[in-house]
């Protein structure tokens, strides 16, 4: 297009894309111009300092990981898709105490029918889901969420948000049927709102009225970081998140992955399911790969490259290529 003389105009938090096609990049943050740079002779980082206001550092800091014991283990899990044609293939995977554990695939290759098995969205064709040494492969939603799953879901409208409700109401919406938001059917709303404003205020949740305002309001960063915190908020012993920078300026997705980290240092268990290679890479101890809903291999992140990860995403078990 730009050869036929056209003029395009593209927005984007990826500095990657940016990168690849651009030829100026204008910043803008929190509404001010920052500056016009020339993209040929400007590097990610100094991109990203001028969205920012600071240096972000691209790589994850984290120690090794000191995995304990196990906390979720599916065992030969077979899930039908929404084409009511197995989605997800004899699958087996175990994820500990301390670890973060990074499932990566093309898109469409079994990972959605494995989180909604998971979380219970889905029910399961054979196979078991153990939580915890307990069996939960029949159980609810709501019993998942009380024994202590959490989920960051991959599209945030759909699962993760009632748009309508104001983000106090959202982030007591798996729990306000607890003490202290509520007690005999009567709602506290002071909790609620002291809650709801401790996450806003640790996650930067920026709204025009704060924990007031409609979700449908904020922006979709600002909705992610608002989910994201009312999960990690919820304490679990599994959290598994699903695209969780989704959408998400270089900034946001710094702090998101360092939350991850604290959550597996606090001895918490992580599954993350990610279409990106390098916050796979990055974030991740361990990396289980499937292709067309079978699990081609488990890699440990330290031991591998963006250049295996991918040939496996392709099919090729390592060992043949």
């Amino acid at each position: 297009l730009v050869k036929e003389g056209k003029s395009i105009i593209i927005i984007t938090h990826k500095l990657k894309e940016i990168k690849a096609v651009a030829d100026k990049c204008t910043v803008i943050r929190r509404g001010k111009y920052i500056g016009t740079v020339d993209v040929k002779n400007t590097s990610e980082a100094d991109m990203a300092t001028m969205m920012v206001g600071r240096e972000v550092s691209f790589k994850v800091e984290k120690t090794e990981a000191k995995p304990t014991e196990e906390v979720l283990r599916i065992e030969n899990l077979c899930v039908k898709n929404n084409k009511k044609v197995l989605g997800l293939k004899d699958f087996s995977l175990t994820v500990r105490k301390g670890e973060i554990v990074g499932i990566s695939g093309v898109e469409g290759n079994g990972q959605s029918e494995l989180v909604e098995a998971l979380t219970g969205m889905r029910s399961v064709e054979s196979g078991t889901i153990i939580f915890n040494g307990k069996d939960i492969t029949k159980d609810s939603i709501r019993k998942r969420i009380d024994i202590g799953i959490a989920h960051i879901p991959e599209d945030r409208h759909k699962r993760g948000l009632i748009l309508d409700y104001t983000m106090e109401d959202n982030m007591v919406l798996k729990t306000y049927k607890n003490e202290p938001f509520s007690k005999n059917g009567l709602i506290n709303r002071s909790k609620i709102k002291e809650y709801a404003n401790k996450i806003i205020e640790t996650f930067d949740v920026r709204s025009g009225e704060g924990g007031s305002s409609l979700a449908r309001t904020l922006s979709g960063g600002n909705q992610q970081k608002g989910i994201i915190g009312r999960e990690i908020f919820s304490n679990p012993d599994l959290l598994i998140a699903v695209q969780p920078t989704r959408g998400l300026d270089v900034g946001s997705i710094e702090y998101i992955h360092k939350r991850l980290v604290e959550q597996r240092d606090s001895g918490k268990a992580v599954l993350l399911v990610s279409l990106e290679l390098d916050e796979i890479l990055n974030v991740s101890d361990r990396i289980a790969v499937v292709n067309n809903g079978e699990l081609i291999g488990v890699v440990n992140a330290s031991e591998t490259n963006e250049n295996e990860v991918g040939l496996m995403m392709a099919g090729i078990k390592r060992g043949e290529n």
